[in-house]
């Protein structure tokens, strides 16, 4: 199974999330439906970047390891160097 480190973009809160799943089309859907308490308030939620990751240690490090930075700079570098 691959797992993804996943970050999406709401243009309506300005606001980027950053999660990692094992079914990437899946977890978009659920953040769009409201599913997720931080994400529930914005249902234009678009994908911006993934990575993926053949176990789920290593996707939750990743993900540990981003949202570590508090960085929106450091975010935005990330998508545009993954084009």
């Amino acid at each position: 199974m691959i797992y993804s480190v996943y970050i999406i973009f709401s243009a309506k809160l300005d606001k980027y999330y950053v999660g990692y799943t094992e079914d990437l089309m899946v977890r978009l859907a659920q953040h769009n439906e409201g599913i997720s308490d931080f994400t529930s308030v914005a249902q234009d939620w678009i994908l911006v970047y993934s990575q993926p990751f053949e176990t789920r240690e290593a996707a939750r490090k990743r993900e540990i390891e981003i949202k570590k930075k508090k960085s929106r700079k450091y975010l935005e570098w990330l998508i545009s160097s993954a084009g």
